[in-house]
């Protein structure tokens, strides 16, 4: 059984690890940490998860961290470069969940998130944890980035037509709709039921941090730099992604032909549902599961390809990847403790 431990357990994205742990045939949690609740049961945090684990929370000791075989950091930006070397280097493998090895360009993470990094060498040594383009890779990395939640389903809506050179990579606008549970679980007026509810609106228009990490990742499908508009939205929901994504055809193709390409591209991705023609993916239809839902529109036969994707951004968006890549770097089956149906309503 392979013991893993998980590094900031008290968020959105702790919890879900731990939800779906719960259930997983081929790993123990053997530790889960917070500086602020050190000592409490995990179930007096979260009744749901009574009866579940006999665990309590633990300072974040790097040498308990080391008796796992794999740490998961669901921490803030920051936290996880400070103790991911001596964790490699004791032979346990990492997993974050945050944005401290996604970026290649260091000094593009510096400028977007404010602060030096801590070990530059080994970002480079960092496999992006998006299993529908590096599923090899991931097998035998060590460290992973799991990938951010608008970035999932901006990349995975694109990747085909990139792929292949169907559009033009300089005109692409990203329309994105978050629920407010990609805001963490601290508290912030912004995150507030009375802010948020009966209410929708843009942020970030002018930069937001993940624009950088989705034109890098692109960038690499595409060999090519890609020109992106990237606009977030915060809707008045708990969970959910939906990016409408808009791209203009640099080819003479035809909506079946399309069709016929995103289905080719995930057919052996079982967590990628592209939908039939005519579909409109909704963010309850993913809710609490590891799947990504797509559909691809090209109004009036014109020019313009319409990409719909939704996400859980909880799960496909952050933990179950993370859990995804976990059984990729253990050898375990990769729908291992990720047949989860969606919640409806």
């Amino acid at each position: 059984m392979n013991k893993v431990a998980i590094v900031g357990g008290t968020g959105y994205t702790g919890v879900e690890l731990l939800r779906i742990l719960a259930r997983h045939p081929g790993v123990e949690v053997s530790a889960i940490t917070s500086r602020s609740e050190a000592g409490r049961q995990v179930s007096d945090i979260y009744p749901s998860l009574r009866g579940e684990f006999d665990l309590a929370f633990t300072e974040p000791n790097n040498e308990t961290l080391a008796e796992a075989d794999l740490v998961f950091f669901a921490t803030p930006n920051g936290v996880a470069m400070k103790q991911t070397r001596a964790l490699l280097e004791s032979g346990t493998k990492v997993i974050d969940l945050a944005a401290d090895f996604r970026l290649q360009d260091i000094d593009a993470w510096s400028q977007w998130y404010g602060m030096e990094h801590a070990c530059p060498d080994l970002v480079a040594e960092a496999v992006y944890g998006l299993p529908e383009v590096n599923r090899q890779a991931i097998t035998t990395a060590r460290l992973v980035a799991n990938p951010g939640c608008y970035p999932t389903a901006v990349q995975i809506g694109l990747l085909p037509v990139i792929e292949q050179g169907l559009v033009n990579i300089q005109q692409i606008i990203a329309d994105c709709k978050s629920g407010v549970s990609g805001a963490g679980r601290g508290a912030a007026v912004g995150s507030l039921f009375c802010e948020a509810g009966d209410s929708f609106k843009a942020y970030g228009v002018a930069g937001h941090r993940h624009l950088p990490e989705i034109k890098e990742r692109l960038a690499v499908a595409a060999k090519a730099p890609i020109g992106l508009t990237f606009v977030p939205h915060l809707t008045p929901m708990i969970r959910g992604i939906h990016a409408t994504i808009y791209a203009q055809l640099d080819a003479a193709i035809d909506l079946p032909s399309l069709q016929a390409i995103y289905e080719e591209r995930y057919v052996n991705h079982g967590f990628v549902d592209v939908m039939p023609l005519g579909s409109h993916p909704e963010t309850r239809s993913v809710r609490g599961s590891n799947i990504c839902r797509l559909a691809v529109h090209q109004p009036q036969g014109e020019n313009t390809l319409v990409i719909l994707s939704a996400i859980d951004n909880l799960v496909k968006g952050a933990a179950g990847q993370a859990v995804h890549n976990m059984n990729l770097m253990f050898g375990l089956d990769e729908h291992a403790g990720l047949d989860i149906m969606p919640l409806s309503p």
